[in-house]
């Protein structure tokens, strides 16, 4: 069992009340979304592993056996051409858990128009897979359990 943790602190929101349809749908797989309590924000990897994706606005953590997350700070924050968000890491190197991975200012993003809801999603995941989640609309702290991946 593969514990995902939270890559910031915030408020518990379902994916399906995420307001874009890729996510609200689980196209890419299913998880959970934080909203950000912070002003600026270290967004940190969720788990151990390799970070195979790296963009100002997302990142993707892969296990050593295989399994991808996929951190989205904001959406459509990909349009911000990474204004308010700098790289910590390097794509390829290696995380624990806990390590931060892209800093952020979440009300920038907000004052842009878009929203700061980050969607934490288990890349290829099926539905069931997925157990331990916390209270929706419950709070988290940065590396608090967002769910067990079975």
């Amino acid at each position: 069992m593969l514990t995902v943790t939270s890559p910031l602190a915030g408020r518990v929101v379902s994916l399906e009340n995420v307001s874009d349809p890729v996510f609200a749908e689980a196209m890419v797989g299913p998880g959970l979304a934080v909203m950000p309590t912070a002003e600026t924000a270290v967004a940190v990897a969720p788990l151990d592993g390799t970070l195979v994706s790296l963009h100002p606005h997302a990142f993707v953590v892969v296990s050593d056996d295989g399994r991808g997350v996929l951190v989205h700070l904001g959406v459509d924050t990909v349009q911000l051409n990474g204004q308010g968000f700098e790289l910590l890491l390097r794509k390829g190197d290696a995380v624990r858990r806990g390590d931060g991975v892209v800093r952020w200012d979440p009300k920038a993003v907000e004052a842009s128009g878009r929203s700061t809801v980050c969607p934490v999603v288990a890349l290829e995941a099926m539905v069931d897979a997925l157990t331990g989640f916390p209270d929706e609309d419950g709070t988290v702290a940065s590396g608090d359990r967002l769910f067990h991946w079975e």
